[in-house]
């Protein structure tokens, strides 16, 4: 569909007076080069091809999921949180200066938010239509994995996480396509004993 075909002339001349057909023509052309694009660089795992009663063919793509959230941090500055399979990149050229691309991934990236609540650090990630059983979560003292890898969805998450953890003391819980991870924060070793010089 065009935006010929969406917006009759006499309404594009009325409401959009400076704008002539050559505008829309080139905003068609602009999209269905970046579909093309994005078409291109999908994963296989994305392509489906379904047959239908009729005999013939459809081609299905997908999921292609991208959003992001949105917040402010304690020191007032906003945090934005992305999600999905698709990021944003900068792909190489030959010559000139590099071009923005999108990479889609097979894997999405879950909403994941990290909260640091007095001796403890709360991770609380988004991961629906997965059951319990298919999350895998590993813990170090700085970083968190988050991977789920069932036929249906596939989640990847690397935290680094807000403040030093002791890895053996988390209590995780999952619920209506919610998992939360409850960190125990690492207790600063205290300094050594300050040595008076006689």
């Amino acid at each position: 569909m065009s935006w010929n075909e969406d917006f009759p002339s006499w309404f594009r001349r009325r409401r959009y007076p400076f704008f002539s057909d050559w505008f829309f023509e080139d905003m068609d052309r602009m999209f269905e080069e970046m579909f093309k694009e994005i078409a291109g660089t999908l994963p296989k795992e994305l392509i489906r091809e379904r047959r239908l009663p009729d005999g013939s063919t459809v081609r299905q793509v997908g999921p292609i999921v991208y959003g992001y959230s949105m917040s402010l941090g304690p020191d007032g500055k906003p945090i934005i949180r992305e999600f999905g399979n698709v990021k944003p990149s900068l792909g190489r050229t030959a010559f000139g200066p590099p071009k923005p691309s999108l990479t889609v991934k097979e894997e999405r990236e879950p909403l994941v938010d990290v909260i640091v609540e007095g001796d403890t650090v709360r991770v609380v990630a988004e991961l629906p239509g997965v059951e319990k059983t298919d999350i895998n979560l590993q813990a170090t003292e700085n970083e968190m994995t988050i991977s789920v890898d069932t036929p249906q969805r596939k989640y990847y998450k690397v935290l680094e996480l807000p403040a030093p953890v002791d890895p053996e003391s988390p209590k995780a819980s999952y619920k209506n396509g919610v998992l939360e991870v409850i960190l125990k924060r690492k207790r600063p070793t205290p300094k050594g004993k300050e040595i008076k010089i006689e």
